[in-house]
Parts: C-alpha cells; structure tokens; sequence
C-alpha cells in the first residue's frame, strides 16, 4: 500500500543554490513545453503529448542557449513532462483547469522519480549531496518518489511516496456507523449529539494579518524591504494553514478511530462561495480537507466512508417517522415534527438521517436518486445491532409515509 510522509528538510547554502537552479529549469521547462503546444495546437489543431515533448529534451540540451539543462537531473526534466501530460488529461476530462504557466513567485516543486536514499537522518539527493532531514517518523519500505517543495516561507520540505509493501485493508462495514453534518457555528455535529466548535482560526489571526499586509504596502516594490515584509505576510499565512491543518487532522483522526461506517453529506462549496455573506466563514473551515482527510485515513484502515448526495433533504425528513417537512429556514434551529410531535435539534436531525440515508446505501447499493452506488465489495455482514434496527424501522416508516425523500 502506498504512503506518503512529508519531512521536513535543511539545505545549506550550496544546496540551496544547486535547488534554485532545478526549480528554475523545471519551471522553465515546464512554460517552454505549455507555449510549444498552445502554438502546435494554434498552427495544426492538434496538441502534443507527453512522449512528443519528452523526446525534444535531448536537442535541447545540445543548444548551446540552453546548455544549463544538463545541470538538473535528467529524471526530474522528463518527469515534468510527463506532470503536463498528466495535466492536460486531467483537463480534457474534466478533473481540472487548463494548464497554467508557472511562476517563479510562490511555491516551488521538484520531483525524483527514482535514486533517492535515506543515510544517517539524510536523504540524498542526485547532484544536490546529502540534505539534513528532519524524520518526525520512521520510513519504512520501497520509495517511489520525492517531491521536493520550497514554500514562500523559504521552507524547504520533501513528501516521500512509500510502498510498504502491505496489501490494502479489506472494508467492512460492521460496527459503529457515525453521520456527519458540517457547518458554520459547530464546525462538525455528529449523530450520536456531540457538537465541535468552529475553532474560527482565520478570525484569531485577522487582526496580525492585516497589519502585516498595511506594512507590505508601504514598501516600495523591489526593495529588500519589501521581501522582508513578503515573508512576514507568507508566515502569518503559514501559521494560519498550520493551525487549521492540525485541527483537522486531530478530529478526522478520532472520527475514524471511533466508528467504522462514516457518512457525510456531499456539499457544494464551490455553489455556497457564492453567498458574499457567507463566502469567508466558508472559506476558512475547510469543509472539502476535512472530507479528504476522513476518506483517506478511512480507506487505510478497512472503514468505509460514504458521501451522501447534496440534494438529499437531511435536515426536513424527521428520523422518527421519516415525515418531511415543508420550507425550513436556514435561521430555524429547532423544530417540532407535525406528524410525530418530536422536537429536533436541526443540526443532530439531518446528521442522523446522513447516517440512516448512509447505512441504507451500503445495504441496498443505490443512492437517494436511484442510480447503482459504485464502491469496492465490502465482506459479509450489514453492521452491528443499531444498523438492523435502523434500517428496520426505516423501512416502516418508508410503508406508512408517503412522502417522497427525492426532492430537495
């Protein structure tokens, strides 16, 4: 199974340099190869692909304009074309945006497909020596690949990319499922009732922030000032990204430690940016990391992790009687069910139908709007004693209500 470990490491002043000069040839590279396919594409109406470009780097490296190649790893040149041929795919099915062009402003990559080693809390690097590493954790199996990074902090940090040679959990869906409902005020509330407060970092550093950038401003730009003004703003940001991270890593750890059957609703965050009163308290919860997170460390220890459509009504159906009911404001908190007479906390209410709208997925194997749930087989049995009794009172209540659960 495949791992990845970011460390994080210390160049000296030579190592930095020779760094400098790699980055700069794979951005280069990288821009010289886009602007040679917009231009074929422009001339003949047919682009070039990853192979084509690949083959244009040996005559490159012989013109004496661009003898400085030879000076970077020759694996790491060939990667990047590989990286735009990857990225063009990805664009052409719809997975991403068109291609950009790099800059040597901001972050910075370099990756090594192969000859990376790990020597006396080293790692050694082709042509660059052995860099200082900093391993928080021991590395172990076959390595695959080093992305090297340079952040606008000038930090420096190498995500290794290991096959432990570990086969990959089998999932199983029996034990303690959990519905996740995220929002703004409690950043996560579950269906058992526990509530996480949304930590709000972005608004704790607002105030640093703010008078770092004023400082920014006044400088003139070109200035050394100015650069060091630049890096007093990238740490701020830093630190707000730091924060956030180890937030998120910390609760998704203890969802997926807790519970086997995780199910969280499929949230349009791109369409919710739109509401410019609501577009920041968005932006800085991290809802899509959040989900990222959760699957990944899901899928690492054999649970399952399922995404309920975001057009499924969670928060009007009420999970006694599976009544729905009619307009419910985003500023109604609590509401009373007409036809049972229960009274629902709205955010507890829609987690506990995520989990039920959840469950009932895995066992029947299609989703709200009737299309084939497509996931990977999962072993025998449907889930611990709450799960049959869930399901079971779901299909009664399914038997007597004529409400459809479809519409939104």
């Amino acid at each position: 199974m495949l791992r990845i470990v970011k460390v994080r490491i210390y160049p000296d002043t030579s190592q930095k340099v020779l760094l400098a000069k790699a980055f700069g040839s794979c951005r280069w590279l990288w821009n010289y190869f886009l602007n040679l396919i917009n231009e074929t594409y422009k001339a003949t109406g047919k682009g070039l692909s990853s192979y084509d470009v690949k083959k244009l780097l040996p005559e490159l490296k012989r013109q004496e304009a661009t003898a400085w190649l030879s000076e970077t790893y020759s694996q790491c040149l060939q990667q990047v074309c590989l990286n735009l041929g990857t990225a063009f795919n990805n664009f052409f099915e719809k997975r991403a945006k068109y291609p950009n062009f790099k800059c040597k402003h901001g972050k910075q990559s370099l990756q090594y497909p192969a000859n990376i080693k790990i020597e006396n809390h080293c790692l050694k690097v082709p042509k660059i020596g052995l860099i200082y590493t900093k391993f928080h954790r021991s590395i172990e199996g076959k390595i695959k690949t080093v992305t090297i990074t340079k952040n606008c902090c000038n930090q420096y940090y190498a995500s290794i990319l290991v096959d432990d040679g570990k086969d990959k959990p089998e999932q199983s869906s029996d034990g303690k499922a959990i519905g996740i409902d995220l929002g703004l005020t409690h950043f996560a509330i579950t269906s058992d009732g526990s509530k996480f407060d949304n930590p709000k970092i972005l608004k704790n550093h607002e105030l640093n922030l703010k008078r770092k950038q004023q400082q920014l401003s006044r400088k003139q730009k070109g200035s050394n000032n100015r650069n060091k003004s630049r890096l007093k703003v990238a740490r701020v940001h830093k630190k707000i990204t730091n924060c956030r991270e180890d937030f998120l890593h910390k609760l998704s750890r203890r969802v997926v430690n807790e519970n086997q059957v995780i199910a969280v609703e499929n949230l349009n965050v791109k369409g919710m940016m739109q509401n410019h009163c609501l577009a920041k308290a968005i932006q800085q919860v991290g809802w899509e990391q959040f989900c990222t997170m959760l699957k990944y460390k899901a899928e690492q220890e054999g649970k399952v992790y399922i995404e309920i459509d975001r057009f499924f009504p969670s928060s009007k159906i009420c999970h006694v009687c599976l009544n729905k009911a009619g307009c419910l404001p985003l500023d109604v908190r609590y509401w009373t069910c007409k036809h049972c007479g229960t009274n629902h906390d709205r955010d507890i209410n829609a987690a506990i139908n995520i989990r039920d709208e959840g469950l009932r997925i895995i066992q029947t194997g299609l989703t709200s709007s009737g299309n084939k749930f497509q996931k990977q087989p999962l072993t025998s049995g449907t889930g611990d004693k709450a799960y049959r009794q869930t399901v079971s009172r779901s299909n009664r209540g399914r038997k007597k209500s004529t409400t459809t659960l479809v519409s939104g």
